[in-house]
This record gives structure tokens, C-alpha cells and sequence, in this order.
């Protein structure tokens, strides 16, 4: 169990760094969220390599990340207390640490957070987008709808929740003169 105060430093650098928590009602997807932090960290030693990479260990595949290794599990979907992952990209030992310093690679805190947030969610794999099927996406329901701008087509619905959640504003509609210009 990670003690209280370790979360609380964890949490304190990323609102210092600018940078969100994962929030807890906030889904993660792994190739938006997951793949890129593996990506940049991990996959120079545990990817898709087999002349570079350590341990028997592959992360970008759902094999390597869920199968157990020498007694021990890379990942526990809903247990990040029990994934070897999380314990050794977290860990302040030299030697257990991951990725090892020779590597000149360091997670950030908030990377951490959302790996270990992943994990807990349930550590949904998912294949790269390149491979997967299309789907649709609902168009997502706005709050409010600001006087003056129009919705013209179902990418405004995308663009407009899109601000809302950035907590930024539209600028008023050019007048028809501009427009036409434009």
C-alpha cells in the first residue's frame, strides 16, 4: 500500500507542473492515454524488438503486459498495488526502478498517476488504432449554448464540448462583410 503522503506529493507536483490528474470519473483509453507513455519509456526495452528487449518483458502487446513472468505479473487489471509495472516506475530504488537510469528516461509524476489510474481502472488493452475498425462517436451533449454562435453540423457539438471543458469561450460571429471576405 502506498502511504497517504506519497499521493499528496504526487498530486501536489502535478497541480504545480499544470498538468491534470487523471480524474477518477474520467475514462482512459489506452492508445490516447496509455500507448504514448509506454511508447516513449518502455518500448525501447519491452517492445516489439526481440533483439533489444530485457526480461522476456513486452509491453505493447496484451500477452506481454497481462501474462505472468517468473511468479509475477506485469499488470493486474484493477490492482495496481499487485502490478509489477506500476511497483517498479514508482519505485525509488536504484536497481528496481524502471525505466533504469542508464536509460535517460524519467516518467513524470503525472504519467505515473495515470498508468496507476489505468491500472485500477482495469487496464482496458486495445490494439493500435491503425487496426481497428472505425466507430462512430456520438456527438456529445453541450451545457450551454452561447448566444449568437450556431451549431452548423455535428462537428460543432465536438468543438463546443471540447471548450467547455477547457473552460474557454467562442469570440462572437465575424458580421457578413467579414465573412464573405474570408
Amino acid at each position: 500500500m502506498i502511504p497517504s503522503s506519497r499521493i499528496l506529493a504526487v498530486a501536489l507536483l502535478a497541480a504545480l507542473s499544470g498538468a491534470p490528474l487523471p480524474a477518477a470519473e474520467k475514462r482512459l483509453d489506452f492508445n490516447r492515454d496509455i500507448r504514448p507513455i509506454l511508447s516513449e519509456n518502455c518500448f525501447h526495452c519491452h517492445g516489439p524488438d526481440k533483439n533489444k528487449r530485457k526480461a522476456d518483458l513486452r509491453l505493447d502487446t496484451r500477452e506481454g503486459l497481462f501474462a505472468k513472468i517468473d511468479d509475477v505479473f506485469p499488470v493486474v487489471p484493477g490492482k495496481p498495488e499487485e502490478s509489477d509495472v506500476i511497483a517498479r516506475i514508482a519505485s525509488t530504488e536504484k536497481d528496481e526502478v524502471m525505466p533504469p537510469p542508464k536509460a535517460n528516461k524519467k516518467l513524470k509524476p503525472e504519467e505515473i498517476a495515470t498508468l496507476r489510474e489505468w491500472v485500477r481502472q482495469g487496464a482496458e488493452f486495445k490494439g493500435h488504432w491503425a487496426f481497428l475498425a472505425p466507430e462512430k462517436a456520438a456527438v456529445p451533449e453541450v451545457r450551454s449554448q452561447e448566444s449568437g454562435v450556431r451549431s452548423q453540423n455535428p462537428i460543432d457539438g465536438f468543438i463546443r464540448a471540447r471548450t467547455e471543458e477547457k473552460g474557454l469561450a467562442f469570440s462572437p460571429e465575424a458580421d457578413r462583410e467579414t465573412l464573405v471576405r474570408r
